[in-house]
Protein backbone atom coordinates (compact mmCIF):
# COMPACT_ATOMS: atom_id res chain seq x y z
CA UNK A 1 0.00 0.00 0.00
CA UNK A 2 1.49 3.79 -0.74
CA UNK A 3 2.73 5.26 1.97
CA UNK A 4 -0.47 8.44 0.86
CA UNK A 5 -3.15 5.66 1.13
CA UNK A 6 -1.50 4.87 4.76
CA UNK A 7 -1.76 8.26 5.74
CA UNK A 8 -5.06 8.39 4.74
CA UNK A 9 -6.14 5.12 6.53
CA UNK A 10 -4.51 5.61 9.82
CA UNK A 11 -6.32 8.71 9.96
CA UNK A 12 -9.71 7.77 9.94
CA UNK A 13 -12.37 7.57 11.88
CA UNK A 14 -13.34 4.32 13.81
CA UNK A 15 -17.05 4.54 14.99
CA UNK A 16 -18.21 2.41 18.27
CA UNK A 17 -20.49 -0.60 17.92
CA UNK A 18 -23.90 0.09 17.13
CA UNK A 19 -26.51 -0.01 20.15
CA UNK A 20 -29.80 -1.74 19.64
CA UNK A 21 -31.33 1.41 18.16
CA UNK A 22 -28.41 1.42 15.44
CA UNK A 23 -28.87 -2.11 15.03
CA UNK A 24 -32.51 -1.36 14.07
CA UNK A 25 -31.07 0.42 10.78
CA UNK A 26 -30.27 -2.82 8.94
CA UNK A 27 -34.30 -3.27 9.83
CA UNK A 28 -35.63 -0.63 8.19
CA UNK A 29 -37.34 -1.54 4.76
CA UNK A 30 -35.59 -2.45 1.73
CA UNK A 31 -35.97 1.09 0.14
CA UNK A 32 -37.85 4.25 1.38
CA UNK A 33 -38.62 6.74 -1.56
CA UNK A 34 -39.56 9.93 0.86
CA UNK A 35 -37.43 13.02 0.88
CA UNK A 36 -35.45 12.11 4.36
CA UNK A 37 -32.74 13.15 6.75
CA UNK A 38 -30.27 11.14 7.80
CA UNK A 39 -28.37 12.39 11.26
CA UNK A 40 -24.78 10.71 11.09
CA UNK A 41 -23.19 9.25 14.36
CA UNK A 42 -20.73 12.20 14.01
CA UNK A 43 -23.54 14.62 14.15
CA UNK A 44 -23.74 16.07 10.83
CA UNK A 45 -26.91 15.50 9.27
CA UNK A 46 -27.72 15.39 5.44
CA UNK A 47 -30.84 15.63 3.21
CA UNK A 48 -31.41 12.45 0.95
CA UNK A 49 -33.89 11.00 -1.58
CA UNK A 50 -34.45 7.91 -0.10
CA UNK A 51 -32.02 5.32 1.56
CA UNK A 52 -31.77 1.68 0.80
CA UNK A 53 -29.91 -1.19 2.57
CA UNK A 54 -27.82 -2.97 -0.14
CA UNK A 55 -25.13 -6.12 0.94
CA UNK A 56 -25.45 -5.17 4.75
CA UNK A 57 -24.54 -1.26 3.84
CA UNK A 58 -26.70 1.48 3.92
CA UNK A 59 -26.83 3.55 0.71
CA UNK A 60 -28.20 7.33 0.89
CA UNK A 61 -29.26 8.64 -2.15
CA UNK A 62 -28.99 12.58 -2.89
CA UNK A 63 -31.00 12.18 -5.58
CA UNK A 64 -34.21 10.33 -6.80
CA UNK A 65 -31.95 8.57 -9.68
CA UNK A 66 -29.70 4.92 -8.54
CA UNK A 67 -26.26 6.63 -9.50
CA UNK A 68 -25.84 9.52 -6.93
CA UNK A 69 -25.35 7.75 -3.80
CA UNK A 70 -23.17 7.49 -0.79
CA UNK A 71 -22.35 4.16 1.25
CA UNK A 72 -22.34 3.98 5.32
CA UNK A 73 -21.78 0.89 7.07
CA UNK A 74 -25.29 1.14 9.62
CA UNK A 75 -22.76 1.89 13.09
CA UNK A 76 -22.35 5.23 11.05
CA UNK A 77 -25.79 6.03 11.46
CA UNK A 78 -28.03 7.63 14.11
CA UNK A 79 -31.53 7.75 12.63
CA UNK A 80 -33.32 8.70 9.75
CA UNK A 81 -36.55 10.66 9.78
CA UNK A 82 -38.98 12.14 7.61
CA UNK A 83 -39.26 15.24 6.22
CA UNK A 84 -41.17 17.41 4.02
CA UNK A 85 -41.61 16.86 0.31
CA UNK A 86 -39.50 19.13 -0.97
CA UNK A 87 -41.20 19.79 -4.03
CA UNK A 88 -43.95 21.23 -1.64
CA UNK A 89 -44.40 24.77 -1.78
CA UNK A 90 -42.52 26.50 1.05
CA UNK A 91 -42.10 29.73 2.77
CA UNK A 92 -38.81 30.79 0.92
CA UNK A 93 -35.77 30.93 3.31
CA UNK A 94 -34.38 33.94 3.82
CA UNK A 95 -30.97 35.10 1.85
CA UNK A 96 -27.86 34.08 3.57
CA UNK A 97 -26.41 37.22 5.85
CA UNK A 98 -22.95 37.76 5.12
CA UNK A 99 -20.59 36.90 8.17
CA UNK A 100 -17.58 38.23 8.88
CA UNK A 101 -15.55 35.92 6.55
CA UNK A 102 -17.18 36.48 3.74
CA UNK A 103 -17.13 40.03 3.59
CA UNK A 104 -13.06 40.01 4.25
CA UNK A 105 -10.57 38.19 2.60
CA UNK A 106 -9.96 35.08 4.25
CA UNK A 107 -6.15 34.53 5.34
CA UNK A 108 -4.42 31.52 5.44
CA UNK A 109 -4.47 30.92 9.31
CA UNK A 110 -7.63 31.15 8.95
CA UNK A 111 -8.65 29.31 6.62
CA UNK A 112 -5.66 26.06 8.40
CA UNK A 113 -7.52 26.30 11.61
CA UNK A 114 -11.14 25.76 9.26
CA UNK A 115 -9.92 23.24 7.74
CA UNK A 116 -8.25 21.96 11.21
CA UNK A 117 -11.74 21.54 12.71
CA UNK A 118 -13.13 19.73 9.35
CA UNK A 119 -10.34 17.41 9.71
CA UNK A 120 -10.76 16.32 13.33
CA UNK A 121 -14.34 15.84 12.68
CA UNK A 122 -13.68 13.30 10.08
CA UNK A 123 -10.35 12.04 10.97
CA UNK A 124 -8.89 14.01 7.88
CA UNK A 125 -5.37 15.28 7.32
CA UNK A 126 -5.72 18.59 6.85
CA UNK A 127 -3.07 18.65 4.94
CA UNK A 128 -5.68 16.17 2.41
CA UNK A 129 -7.90 19.34 2.72
CA UNK A 130 -5.53 21.75 1.84
CA UNK A 131 -4.06 20.15 -0.83
CA UNK A 132 -8.37 19.60 -2.57
CA UNK A 133 -8.91 23.29 -1.75
CA UNK A 134 -5.52 24.42 -3.50
CA UNK A 135 -6.74 21.87 -6.54
CA UNK A 136 -9.95 23.44 -6.62
CA UNK A 137 -10.24 27.01 -6.27
CA UNK A 138 -6.78 27.79 -5.03
CA UNK A 139 -8.37 29.35 -1.99
CA UNK A 140 -10.96 31.84 -3.57
CA UNK A 141 -14.13 31.28 -1.30
CA UNK A 142 -15.79 33.16 -4.52
CA UNK A 143 -14.84 30.58 -7.24
CA UNK A 144 -17.01 29.42 -9.30
CA UNK A 145 -16.50 26.79 -11.96
CA UNK A 146 -17.65 26.85 -15.77
CA UNK A 147 -20.00 23.91 -14.30
CA UNK A 148 -21.36 26.04 -11.94
CA UNK A 149 -19.23 24.62 -8.71
CA UNK A 150 -18.73 26.99 -6.09
CA UNK A 151 -16.83 28.13 -3.25
CA UNK A 152 -13.33 26.65 -1.30
CA UNK A 153 -13.86 23.11 -2.51
CA UNK A 154 -16.15 23.45 -5.42
CA UNK A 155 -19.39 21.97 -4.43
CA UNK A 156 -22.35 21.54 -7.27
CA UNK A 157 -25.22 23.26 -6.15
CA UNK A 158 -27.05 19.49 -6.05
CA UNK A 159 -24.63 17.89 -3.94
CA UNK A 160 -24.22 21.01 -1.67
CA UNK A 161 -27.90 20.65 -1.09
CA UNK A 162 -27.62 17.14 0.43
CA UNK A 163 -24.68 18.04 2.29
CA UNK A 164 -26.89 20.72 3.59
CA UNK A 165 -25.14 23.96 3.06
CA UNK A 166 -26.72 26.99 2.21
CA UNK A 167 -24.40 29.08 1.05
CA UNK A 168 -21.63 27.56 -0.65
CA UNK A 169 -19.74 31.27 -0.92
CA UNK A 170 -19.59 31.08 3.00
CA UNK A 171 -15.82 29.49 3.43
CA UNK A 172 -17.07 27.81 7.02
CA UNK A 173 -19.72 26.07 5.08
CA UNK A 174 -18.46 25.06 2.27
CA UNK A 175 -15.57 23.17 3.84
CA UNK A 176 -18.27 21.37 6.01
CA UNK A 177 -19.60 20.41 3.27
CA UNK A 178 -16.88 19.71 1.31
CA UNK A 179 -14.96 17.64 3.89
CA UNK A 180 -18.15 15.37 5.01
CA UNK A 181 -18.52 14.68 1.19
CA UNK A 182 -14.89 13.49 0.47
CA UNK A 183 -15.77 11.36 3.90
CA UNK A 184 -18.55 9.77 2.49
CA UNK A 185 -16.41 9.01 -0.66
CA UNK A 186 -13.47 7.48 1.15
CA UNK A 187 -15.86 5.22 3.11
CA UNK A 188 -17.47 4.02 -0.24
CA UNK A 189 -13.75 3.37 -2.18
CA UNK A 190 -12.55 1.86 1.52
CA UNK A 191 -10.53 4.46 1.99
CA UNK A 192 -8.55 4.59 -2.01
CA UNK A 193 -7.51 8.08 -2.01
CA UNK A 194 -7.27 8.28 -5.72
CA UNK A 195 -11.04 6.84 -6.36
CA UNK A 196 -11.79 8.78 -3.66
CA UNK A 197 -10.46 11.88 -5.62
CA UNK A 198 -11.96 10.58 -8.93
CA UNK A 199 -15.33 10.69 -7.73
CA UNK A 200 -14.86 13.88 -5.80
CA UNK A 201 -13.86 15.78 -9.45
CA UNK A 202 -16.15 13.62 -11.80
CA UNK A 203 -18.60 12.02 -9.73
CA UNK A 204 -19.34 8.34 -8.28
CA UNK A 205 -21.03 6.99 -11.20
CA UNK A 206 -18.25 7.51 -13.59
CA UNK A 207 -16.24 5.63 -11.15
CA UNK A 208 -18.41 3.06 -10.61
CA UNK A 209 -19.04 3.08 -14.82
CA UNK A 210 -14.86 2.66 -15.52
CA UNK A 211 -14.51 0.50 -12.13
CA UNK A 212 -11.54 2.97 -11.19
CA UNK A 213 -10.45 6.53 -12.48
CA UNK A 214 -12.49 7.24 -15.61
CA UNK A 215 -9.92 7.94 -18.55
CA UNK A 216 -10.36 11.77 -18.47
CA UNK A 217 -7.29 13.88 -18.97
CA UNK A 218 -9.00 16.66 -16.57
CA UNK A 219 -9.85 13.77 -13.56
CA UNK A 220 -6.54 11.88 -13.96
CA UNK A 221 -4.43 15.27 -13.89
CA UNK A 222 -6.66 16.26 -10.83
CA UNK A 223 -6.12 12.64 -9.12
CA UNK A 224 -2.32 13.27 -9.51
CA UNK A 225 -2.28 16.74 -8.50
CA UNK A 226 -4.05 16.87 -5.38
CA UNK A 227 -1.70 13.47 -4.31
CA UNK A 228 1.64 15.60 -5.50
CA UNK A 229 0.49 18.16 -3.60
CA UNK A 230 -0.80 16.32 -0.51
CA UNK A 231 2.29 14.25 -0.34
CA UNK A 232 4.58 17.77 -0.81
CA UNK A 233 2.75 19.23 2.33
CA UNK A 234 3.12 15.95 4.34
CA UNK A 235 6.86 15.78 3.52
CA UNK A 236 7.09 19.39 4.71
CA UNK A 237 5.39 18.88 7.76
CA UNK A 238 7.48 15.77 8.60
CA UNK A 239 10.71 18.06 7.89
CA UNK A 240 10.05 20.56 10.17
CA UNK A 241 8.85 18.25 12.85
CA UNK A 242 12.27 16.28 12.48
CA UNK A 243 14.05 19.27 12.36
CA UNK A 244 12.45 20.69 15.79
CA UNK A 245 13.44 17.06 17.14
CA UNK A 246 17.21 17.34 16.29
CA UNK A 247 17.30 20.68 17.79
CA UNK A 248 15.72 20.09 20.91
CA UNK A 249 18.23 20.64 23.95
CA UNK A 250 19.51 16.95 24.90
CA UNK A 251 18.61 16.41 28.55
CA UNK A 252 20.98 17.77 31.59
CA UNK A 253 23.34 15.13 33.15
CA UNK A 254 21.77 14.85 36.27
CA UNK A 255 18.52 14.14 34.29
CA UNK A 256 19.55 11.45 32.19
CA UNK A 257 21.52 9.67 35.19
CA UNK A 258 18.34 9.95 37.15
CA UNK A 259 16.98 7.39 34.74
Amino acid sequence: MSDEFHRIRSARRHFLAGSAALLAVTGLALQVRAAEQVTLRNGFALRCDHHAQVDGRIRVYLSAGEDNYMEFAPGEISAFETIPDPTAPAVPAPAPTPGPQRQANLTTADLREMLGRAGAVHNLDVDLLASVVKAESDGNAHAVSSAGAQGLMQLMPETAAGMGVRDSFQPSENVRGGSTYLDSLLTRYHDNLALALAAYNAGPEAVDKYHGIPPYHETRTYVARVIHEFNRRVLAREAVTGKAAVNAPAPVASQAASH
